[in-house]
């Protein structure tokens, strides 16, 4: 029986028996389309997340203050700071010169008085709030605005401010927990405005201090690691604000007037696995740091046991799919007893009966492999898209769907095809050692 013979007669029992080659054909295509779905949806959530966090998001991104550091800094994630120490031009060019370093973005940070204007929108009912609420201390984050993708910030609702305006601020949900507005519907607090006072210590007179007022419109909400406010700015408001701090006298407790340009820097590593280098080497130029890499390897190990566990699933998926190939071909040995009899009778041979069963097989999986390999793309594709269109409408970078693995759908077919010719293995086995006689003998 040559090959063709062999194939031919393949295709023949398998459109003998039409319903039954569809359903073995669905569960393996069912089996692959789950294992290569997962699989895709997992490697391209891992490379957006991991990308995120080397990029510098909220995980990663190295902060440094206008300090020296504790000789132990590098190997915790807490920072843990010596004498103030200024942090100039120059010592933001030495660290951008350093190895391994992407980004460097200076931050500044001033303290302010704050003043919620009315009308307040999205006041929780019984919480206590009020249209007029006390005013509070905090502080002015100031950084530069025109590269948002190297700060650790995450937009809720609304935008940023403008990159040199002095009228927009962002709040964070800190801001409206303070006035008991609703963190379910930061919108809400888009529009408002704040008014901000710079003190100035002044010498010479009955009153300690004087305010450089300004008011300032909400533009966005926003959750940020760049400092410790609840207010993000342009850099140019604080450094106003900071010239008019530097205006006046000396602090009556004794407290150091500030002369550092900078209060701090966001420093990104080129990639994830460079953290703690470029943290060494700012730490050798003489500053200190904090970076959650303890955090980030974590994340990045329960990430890996997440693709172990999808894989797994889809696995017994398409193990599942195999065996039923196996039952169906056993379930085709019984039937065809009388046709193995005839053809041994003619002379065929046992090579040529396993030939047939195994092509037969082969058939199954190749045509679930294909169908499979292709649910499974175009599933990560619409669930990609979804995910896609979520993470442009809360102002953050979608997923590039070109790095869905393609690929993956073509390893799909292949193991499929393997698995089927295994599955079947047995079964054409027991057909193959069929003894003529007692097949002929059922006719």
């Amino acid at each position: 029986m040559s090959h063709r013979d062999a194939l031919m007669l393949a295709v023949r029992s398998l459109l003998r028996r039409p319903l039954r080659s569809a359903l073995t054909v669905a569960a393996v295509t069912l089996g692959t389309g789950l294992l290569v779905a997962l699989t895709a949806i997992a490697g391209t959530a891992d490379s957006r997340i991991i990308n995120e966090l080397g990029r510098g998001g909220p995980a990663s991104a190295i902060k440094v203050v206008a300090a020296e550091p504790d000789p132990s800094a590098p190997d915790t994630d807490q920072l843990r700071t010596g004498r103030p120490r200024d942090l100039d031009e120059a010592a933001v060019r030495a660290i951008r010169r350093a190895p391994d370093v992407a980004s460097v973005e200076g931050v500044l940070q001033t303290p302010v008085e704050v003043i919620a204007l009315p009308p307040l929108h999205g006041l929780r009912t019984g919480a206590g709030g009020s249209q007029r609420p006390t005013p509070f201390e905090d502080n002015l984050v100031g950084a530069d605005l025109s590269r948002p993708r190297d700060l650790p910030v995450t937009v809720l609702a609304g935008r940023l401010p403008a990159t040199h305006s002095l009228t927009e601020v962002a709040v964070t949900l800190g801001y409206l927990d303070r006035l008991t507005l609703s963190v379910d519907h930061p919108e809400e607090a888009l529009g408002t405005e704040i008014e901000f006072g710079a003190p100035q210590v002044e010498t010479g007179s009955t009153v300690r201090l004087r305010g450089r007022w300004f008011r300032a419109r909400v533009v966005g909400v926003v959750a940020q690691q760049v400092g410790d406010g609840d207010f993000l700015v342009p850099l140019d408001q604080t450094r106003l604000a900071r010239t008019w701090e530097l205006g006046g006298g000396q602090d009556p407790d004794g407290n150091r007037l500030p002369t550092s340009p900078y209060s701090g820097l966001i420093v990104v590593a080129s990639n994830l696995d460079q953290v703690h280098t470029v943290r060494a080497s700012i730490t050798v130029l003489g500053y200190a740091t904090s970076a959650p890499e303890h955090l980030v390897a974590s994340v990045l190990k329960y990430l890996h046991v997440v693709d172990i566990v999808l894989g797994g699933i889809g696995t017994i998926a398409l193990v599942i799919a195999v065996l039923g190939i196996a039952n169906a071909l056993f379930a085709a040995v019984r039937e065809r007893q009388r046709e193995i009899g005839v053809l041994k009778a003619i002379g065929a041979r046992d090579r040529d009966v396993l030939r047939w069963f195994e092509l037969e097989a082969l058939l199954v999986g190749a045509a679930g492999g294909v169908l499979g390999g292709a649910l499974g793309l175009g599933v990560a594709a619409v669930v990609g898209g979804v995910v896609n269109g979520y993470l442009v409408a809360q102002g953050l970078d979608g997923i590039d769907l070109g790095s869905i693995p393609w690929g993956l759908g073509l390893f799909g077919v292949a193991g499929s095809m393997v698995l089927a010719v295994l599955a079947g293995a047995l079964p054409a086995l027991r057909a193959a050692r069929l003894p003529a006689r007692d097949a002929v003998g059922s006719l």
